[in-house]
């Protein structure tokens, strides 16, 4: 028996595709190949955007066709956040939210001995315990992630995700140090600590993030531990001199700031304004010597005017991104700005996103050309492009080398010698 598994959205998301992925295969069921035919189809859904909600949609119908007889699995955000919307999909024979996800394969066993449909979307509740799981591999050699962190009290006014996820809730120091010796006897050299709303961690254990962190680097085996997403105002300067402290530490930080405009970002409901940001952005920059700031910016919230756009782009530029994602404004129906006046049209929010990509594509240039005659340690992948292979620096700058040497899962020195659009050359010291 196979089954297929299909992730949609966040990092999150993939590390709790792969719990589900050796689940199953501890049951003997087997991971099927991309495009091979499958007697389970699991797909585990995003609901960040109603796009998101539309492609899990569209690969649930997809998926069904391809394979009429295997037993349809629905698991996700968006079955958690929309119920009675993923219970209408008569496609999926199990649909089953975020709230157990060890449960899944129950789920599955229980179907293929009834064949009578199963819908179990528990709702999440205040004080629940974060849900024990750990991974002992990824399809990358070289990284691994490991979530530590579940659930968001932000409830910024565009978002769905605190009724998709839940509390805050944490994995404790002890769980997250066994799974991170059992990956680096596996041959991880970095791991990336992902969470929900990361900086969250330890509301629940009377901990902080910095101190997951700190014990994560004095893992025996892992070179590096970086961190996912981040909500800036929850780093103090007291937390940066910990992290600068930590030499396996990566200073790459990607501060969501989603708009340079205080007005804005007054109606998403942020906890911070661009003057705070700036200053959490310059305590990153005197904290480490060569760090990399990235980020994700809106464009089109309901009420934004010309001048707000102009005033966000401004900052960007200002801020000096070495990468920003940008995207237009989504409505998300259940969220208090879709119900919000002076919604704005899908093509000035798209002209607008198109105007930040192209401002923000000039930092990330400068900040690539900042890299080029600095000697750094790179993880190398198993990525080869048309420059040779590709592998990261501490600070996730991309760097492609020419080499006869197999130095897949290598950390190695490296001279960056160009910086091209959107990575740097260079060559093995």
């Amino acid at each position: 028996m196979k089954a297929a598994f299909i992730t949609l959205g966040c990092k999150v998301n993939q590390y709790e595709t792969q719990i589900l992925q050796e689940k199953f295969a501890a049951a003997g069921i087997e991971t099927a190949e991309k495009g091979e035919r499958c007697d389970i189809c699991v797909i585990n859904s995003c609901t960040v955007t109603s796009s998101g909600d539309k492609k899990t949609r569209q690969m649930l119908r997809r998926l069904k066709r391809q394979n009429p007889d295997a037993v349809m699995v629905l698991t996700g955000c968006y079955a958690q956040a929309f119920p009675q919307e993923a219970a209408a999909l008569t496609e999926a024979d199990v649909v089953t939210g975020t709230t157990n996800r060890s449960g899944v394969l129950d789920l599955v066993q229980a179907f293929l001995q009834t064949r009578q449909r199963i819908v179990q979307i528990i709702p999440h509740e205040r004080g629940e315990a974060f849900e024990k799981m750990s991974a002992t591999g990824f399809m990358e050699r070289t990284r691994a992630f490991v979530k530590i962190q579940d659930g968001c009290d932000r409830y910024c006014t565009y978002c769905i995700i605190p009724y998709a996820r839940g509390p805050v809730r944490s994995k404790t120091i002890e769980d997250m140090v066994e799974e991170l010796k059992q990956l680096a006897k596996q041959g991880y050299r970095e791991v990336v600590l992902v969470g929900i709303n990361l900086p969250c961690y330890g509301k629940d254990l009377g901990l902080r993030l910095i101190d997951a962190v700190e014990a994560a680097c004095a893992v025996e085996g892992i070179s590096r531990v970086r961190l996912g997403s981040l909500e800036p105002e929850l780093l103090t300067p007291p937390d940066l001199a910990r992290l600068a402290a930590q030499p396996k530490f990566c200073p790459q930080f990607h501060l969501s700031l989603q708009s340079g405009c205080d007005k804005t970002l007054k109606a998403m409901n942020r906890h911070y304004d661009s003057a705070e940001y700036a200053r959490i952005v310059a305590d990153i920059r005197a904290a480490f010597p060569n760090p990399s700031i990235t980020t994700d910016i809106m464009t089109g919230f309901p009420g934004e005017t010309e001048e707000d756009y102009q005033q966000s782009e401004a900052f960007s530029v200002r801020m000096g991104f070495a990468k920003a994602h940008i995207f237009p404004y989504s409505v998300r129906q259940g969220t208090r700005a879709a119900k919000m006046p002076d919604q704005l049209t899908q093509k000035v929010k798209e002209e607008r996103a198109a105007r930040l990509i192209a401002a923000t594509d000039e930092t990330r240039r400068a900040f690539l050309q900042s890299q080029v005659g600095l000697v750094e340690e790179v993880l190398f992948e198993t990525t080869e492009t048309p420059y040779g292979i590709e592998g990261y620096t501490a600070n996730y700058t991309p760097v492609c080398v020419q080499t006869d040497e197999d130095i897949r899962g290598q950390m190695r020195k490296v001279r960056i010698t160009a910086a091209l659009n959107d990575q740097c050359l260079g060559e093995l010291i």
